[in-house]
């Protein structure tokens, strides 16, 4: 079969190698550029925001199949630009996408379907944002309303912090045309879990629990990055809190997508918090997470290939969905001062690698020499698999000390509260809501 992966970076090399186990014949075409991936993909250079291109390049290569990486394109459209050329996609159309593109929609239609998220209030004028934060109960946490790379998330615990965040966003335009309209969002605390889901907009069936680690700095202090690690499956998403999130959550939000004319095609994230009173939604994604993916793709027991092309003609149910046991822990190497500023054009040594790492490239490019060099703020994924979680996360640590290049920043404790869970029974470490939004 002839697939296009739209994208280049982690997530997309992930898949990628996922899709070249299957037991069928693949050849494998990308958009985008990574000196990984062109390994294993015919890789053109086109933009993300021409769709035009980039579905007349389908049709030039006769595709069979397109798996969209990132969320900018599925909000913008591009599957259903594909389908309109009779290209199956798995990604969701526009209408669904919105759960993603818009913080403010996944907030008021989680509402409407009575789906646990954190209450919530949506302001579009900055003169109120700021009258509310001059009072409103802290902490809370400031959203940007549209896409901001998985960096539009403030959590307040003072109202300075509040406040300069609102005027990031609303008056000094931090994240464009998605930081207009904000959303301040009560403070919940608690095991956060990241779920990734199969749906073809009938059937779900849900991927092995994630935990990411989202700041730049260890012990969760810094800014919020793209996400600096995982570990999965998650040790606080129990079979008694998964058949809840079934219930609660994942039916409800699937349902509720098909009786508002958006059924969901593709991969529905689910960012979870799960406080004392229950398991609540805190973000919708509209693809498989990055770096969730790298993960929880290498623990896929299954043909990927078979489940992809399932969702696309609504026959999940006949598809099965296995996981392996065990663990997989992946750290990511990002370049000095990401996700702030940093330098690209570093070039990388990679030296023996442990049995049961892998290497995936986020951003990296070859230079005019043929050097493997850093082009981007996250630059290498290093996937260990073992079957205890400890193992995992030090094969995954040895291996990043056979990896360099200059500036390499990386967190050094990835994995760490989850190995604490494995000698305690974790009650201490669920958190309560701790503020109201009225």
């Amino acid at each position: 079969m002839r697939i296009l992966i739209i994208g280049s970076g982690g997530r997309e090399h992930a898949l990628a190698k996922a899709l070249l186990k299957s037991s069928q014949p693949v050849v494998l075409f990308a958009i985008g550029r990574n000196a990984g991936m062109q390994e294993l993909c015919t890789m053109v250079d086109l933009s993300l925001s021409d769709h035009a291109s980039i579905v007349g390049y389908a049709l030039s290569q006769h595709i069979e199949l397109a798996v969209v990486g990132p969320d900018e394109p599925l909000v913008k459209g591009l599957a259903d630009a594909f389908r309109s050329q009779h290209i199956p996609c798995f990604g969701p159309s526009k209408e669904a996408a919105v759960i993603e593109g818009s913080k403010a929609f996944s907030k008021a239609f989680m509402q409407r379907h009575r789906i646990p998220t954190p209450a919530y209030r949506v302001f579009t004028e900055y003169d109120r944002i700021l009258s509310y934060l001059a009072d409103c109960p802290l902490p809370v946490v400031i959203k940007a309303d549209g896409l901001a790379l998985g960096k539009g998330v403030v959590i307040a615990f003072d109202r300075k912090t509040a406040c300069e965040a609102a005027k990031g966003m609303m008056v000094d335009n931090q994240f464009g045309s998605s930081g207009k309209t904000v959303v301040v969002e009560e403070y919940a605390s608690g095991p956060e879990v990241s779920l990734l889901v199969f749906s073809d907009g009938v059937t779900a069936k849900a991927m092995v629990s994630a935990m990411d680690h989202k700041c730049a700095f260890d012990g969760d202090n810094g800014p919020n990055t793209g996400g600096m690690g995982v570990i999965a499956p998650n040790p606080w998403y129990t079979e008694e809190i998964a058949a809840v999130c079934e219930r609660t959550i994942i039916e409800p939000t699937l349902r509720g997508l098909r009786r508002e004319g958006r059924p969901f095609t593709g991969c529905l994230f689910f960012g979870l918090m799960l406080t004392r009173t229950g398991p609540v939604v805190i973000e919708y994604n509209c693809r498989f997470g990055d770096p969730e993916a790298e993960a929880v793709l290498s623990l896929l027991d299954s043909d990927l290939l078979d489940i992809l092309h399932s969702c696309t003609n609504q026959t999940l149910d006949r598809v099965p969905v296995r996981f392996t046991g065990g663990y997989a822990c992946s750290v990511a190497l990002a370049s000095g001062g990401y996700p702030l500023s940093y330098e690209v054009g570093k070039r990388i040594s990679i030296g023996k690698l442990p049995s049961g790492v892998e290497v995936l490239h986020a951003g990296t490019a070859l230079d005019e020499n043929g050097n493997l060099v850093t082009s981007g703020g996250r630059v290498l994924h290093v996937v260990a698999r073992s079957n205890t979680l400890r193992s995992a996360i030090e094969q995954a640590y040895r291996a990043v000390g056979s990896i360099s290049f200059a500036n390499m920043h990386y967190r050094k404790d990835i994995g760490k509260k989850a190995l604490l869970k494995e000698i305690c029974d974790g009650s201490s470490l669920l958190g309560t809501t701790q503020t109201r939004i009225s």
